[in-house]
């Protein structure tokens, strides 16, 4: 069905990665590495992979959108009753991936979850584009529902209902999620796949170990 797929091939040399190239803080590291991805105007540069699992090991992985980065970890919005949201709760660990293929480059986090303050979420939320706050409220997510017509005659209704408003308020659902790390690595493309791999370990005090892994 799919033909050819054992032949495709690249071959990375864009840049290299050492141990001494990178920051002792991992999360300034990222945001080294973010603000290139920015520069060179990549595609959704804060696209994520999110991977969760059930209590019992069901694994599940979907794209979800960064929306804040710092020394405490990393933010993501979504419906907490949405499936991710769910399982989150049951069991609040998560890994991230980062892909910027264009510069050759992955970034994986693994890390404990947690929920965002009220306060944050709603900041975030009004200041997104208005028909989003919409979404937000009319989309039950993760629900199976019978049509699309359900989501657009919800959507003209609320349209009509805040019409004069600047903002919606915050769905008593919705909010956001930080990932705390506890381990990170940075991948770059080398050639012959002997690619650099340099991962950070968190350790006692908020120290974190760096080394270097074989591709």
């Amino acid at each position: 069905m799919l033909e050819d797929i054992e032949n495709l091939r690249k071959e990375y040399s864009a840049s290299t990665l050492d141990v001494g190239d990178v920051n002792e803080d991992p999360l300034l590291q990222f945001g080294n590495w973010f603000g290139e991805a920015m520069a060179a105007q990549l595609p959704e540069p804060n696209a994520m992979i999110l991977a969760t699992s059930t209590p019992d090991g069901m694994p599940s992985a979907r794209t979800v959108l960064l929306k804040a980065a710092d020394e405490q970890g990393f933010v993501f919005y979504t419906n907490y009753e949405s499936r991710k949201g769910k399982v989150l709760e049951r069991n609040p660990r998560a890994a991230l991936v980062f892909l910027w293929l264009e510069l050759q480059r992955q970034v994986r986090v693994e890390g404990l979850i947690e929920k965002v303050s009220r306060e944050e979420s709603e900041a975030y939320f009004i200041s997104r584009p208005k028909g989003s706050q919409i979404g937000a409220w009319v989309s039950p997510q993760s629900q199976p529902i019978a049509g699309r017509d359900i989501l657009e005659a919800k959507t003209i209704e609320l349209e009509r209902q805040y019409a004069g408003a600047e903002y919606l308020p915050l769905p008593p659902n919705w909010g956001g999620f930080r990932v705390r790390p506890t381990l990170l690595e940075f991948w770059q493309g080398r050639p012959n796949r002997l690619h650099d791999r340099i991962q950070y370990t968190l350790l006692e005090k908020g120290k974190w170990k760096i080394e270097r892994l074989a591709p």
